[in-house]
């Protein structure tokens, strides 16, 4: 597109183009000094954003967009160098600046006054041991002579802005006292409470579930119309674009390989590689990547031989003597509660649920942060306990079982976390990380022991067998979770809990390794609990969809019975807050919600 050509909004009008970019980058080249050598990371990109207008940039991890974006405030390691012009421009028009040419006091007076920036994850922005009032406020202090009673006032109009309830009191608050969802609203005023010409929004979503997510987007759209600020949108959810965006570059290797305004983007795209970052992307409704669940029973794992005794000294149950459970999970009145502290009541995280998961069958569990998902993961894995009622996983009764009687049980589950980054051990290698079940649970003696079963499992998983040498740090996101994946099969388990395996990776890896999920499920039959908040990733992969809110269950059936006729209020909400890759129904999709929003309030 030219810079003469009005860009077209995601609601469907064009936006002005008028007046001076805030932010024109130039031929911009940026390259770290690594021990094996320079890697240079952008490749002469150009990118305009203007006054009031929003621009995504999209692509893989690895393709150059975050570090395009640090760049525009020259948040870049000192490893980083850079060529080329990022012209800054102010709010008002009076100055530009060259940020790639300054330094020192003037390049603290640009950021946070001409350009400000929203990260990832708010909770490692926030500084735990001050309010939040407090933090907002410095920005004000740092760029100008405020009273600190004027300092606090501003800051408790941002909070007010950005959708904090009681402001007034709120203010002086800590992070670890809002929600996530609070928390990024947090990081937004911050961004906000100067007045910027361009806010920087580094995957203001990722983490965050649909509802939440909805909620932030709402925010950001608001950032746009209501106080004029350009935003540069840097996110994997091609949803999120649709959602929010008025212009999309795209990147791959470090360059911009294709830009357009965002209803060109989604309907007529030219680049091979957007067309395949727009196939990947997961649709409620689209084609499911698994056949329903037969009653066939699923084959016995290879292991010791009926009723002998396993290293921990249990017998082990005669699976063809007809002891296998009909269900692999069966919940009756479920309810876990957390213990308070210094008086104060317990919190009840899960509320008389019912739930069953059939030998061979994948049941997706949805819900907000907070619903109880991950806390039912954790108690059917036997790492939380049960407080009331009955959960039976795989014949064992949960309530108030021993470790001695929960050993042998363990050893039939896999766990795949959601962030494989902190779920090994990063003084290990990759084989370690995988051979550790095996090892613990008798089956091997040592990683010698447990190689020819690692590489094995390596793969299967689509990893050459010699990153089984390789530490944790020096894999790609879906390379760590495909090992993650690994080691949750390394004792061939007939249930496996996923909780949120694939809600940080880009679209492309996502749609890789949920195709590995599917063909692993297919052949070695193992029954799953799926955790997500990810209605289209749950409707490729469930049989039957569960949808927790507050504790309790509001409703269960097939993808067709809850996604595609929803009776329950809030799933009605939670599917009209997922954004869709297409702008013309997602503008009709905000539409929607809002009502809802406003009807359920």
């Amino acid at each position: 597109m030219s810079a003469t050509e009005a860009p077209t909004s995601a609601a469907g009008g064009a936006r002005p183009a008028d007046g001076p970019p805030v932010v024109d980058v130039r031929d911009l080249r940026v390259t770290f000094a690594t021990d094996g050598g320079d890697v240079q990371a952008v490749r002469g990109v150009d990118l305009q954003v203007r006054a009031g207008e929003v621009l995504a940039v999209v692509g893989e991890s690895g393709s150059g967009k975050t570090v395009t974006a640090r760049s525009i405030l020259q948040l870049l390691p000192g490893t980083a160098t850079t060529t080329g012009a990022v012209l800054l421009g102010r709010k008002d028009g009076s100055t530009t600046t060259d940020v790639v040419t300054v330094r020192g006091a003037r390049l603290r007076e640009v950021r946070g006054r001409d350009a400000a920036m929203v990260f990832q994850e708010p909770s490692s922005v926030l500084n735990p041991v001050f309010p939040v009032g407090w933090q907002i406020a410095e920005g004000l202090r740092a760029h100008g002579r405020l009273s600190r009673a004027q300092a606090r006032a501003a800051a408790v109009d941002a909070l007010r802005r950005v959708g904090i309830p009681d402001p007034e009191h709120r203010v002086d608050h800590y992070p670890h006292q809002f929600s996530g969802g609070q928390k990024q609203r947090i990081v937004i005023a911050q961004a906000l409470v100067l007045d910027p010409g361009v806010i920087i929004a580094d995957e203001p979503t990722t983490a965050l579930d649909v509802t939440v997510q909805a909620e932030i987007l709402d925010l950001l759209r608001r950032c746009r119309d209501e106080f004029g600020a350009a935003v540069v949108l840097i996110t994997h959810n091609m949803g999120v674009v649709a959602d929010l965006a008025d212009r999309v570059a795209v990147m791959y290797a470090g360059e911009v390989v294709e830009q357009a305004d965002v209803r060109t983007l989604f309907t007529a795209a030219q680049h091979p590689y957007t067309r395949a970052l727009l196939e990947a992307v997961p649709r409620v409704g689209g084609t499911r990547l698994r056949q329903p669940v037969t009653t066939a029973p699923r084959p016995p794992a290879p292991a010791p031989a009926p009723g002998t005794a396993t290293p921990d000294g249990t017998a082990t149950p005669d699976r063809a003597a007809g002891t296998r459970p009909e269900a692999v999970v069966a919940a009756r009145d479920l309810r876990i509660t957390y213990p308070g502290r210094f008086r104060t009541p317990g919190f009840t995280a899960v509320n008389g649920v019912d739930l069953t998961i059939r030998p061979g069958e994948v049941l997706g569990l949805v819900g907000e942060s907070g619903s109880g998902k991950t806390t039912i993961g954790r108690a059917i894995a036997g790492l939380t306990a049960v407080t009331g009622g009955s959960l039976q996983v795989l014949g064992t009764e949960m309530r108030g079982v021993r470790e001695r009687r929960l050993r042998p049980v363990r050893r039939r589950i896999g766990f795949v976390f959601q962030d494989p980054a902190t779920s090994f051990n990063p003084l290990l290698t990759i084989a370690q990380c995988v051979a550790e079940p095996l090892v613990v649970h008798g089956r091997a003696r040592d990683l010698a022991g447990a190689r020819a079963r690692v590489d094995e499992l390596l793969d299967a998983v689509q990893l050459p067998t010699a990153f089984g040498d390789r530490f944790p740090h020096e894999l790609s996101g879906g390379q760590r979770q495909r090992a993650s994946l690994a080691r949750a099969l390394a004792l061939d388990p007939e249930l496996l809990v996923a909780d949120e395996p694939t809600s940080a990776l880009d679209v492309s890896v996502q749609a890789r390794v949920l195709d590995l999920f599917a063909r692993l499920q297919r052949e070695l039959g193992f029954a799953c609990l799926f955790i997500s908040h990810d209605l289209a990733v749950v409707d490729l992969l469930a049989d039957r969809i569960a949808v927790l809110h507050r504790g309790r269950l509001v409703e269960e059936g097939t993808g067709d019975e809850v996604l595609g006729a929803p009776k329950d209020p809030y799933t009605q909400r939670l599917l009209a807050s997922l954004p869709v890759p297409d702008p013309v129904e997602q503008a009709a999709r905000r539409e929607a919600w809002r009502a809802l929003a406003a009807t359920q309030a």
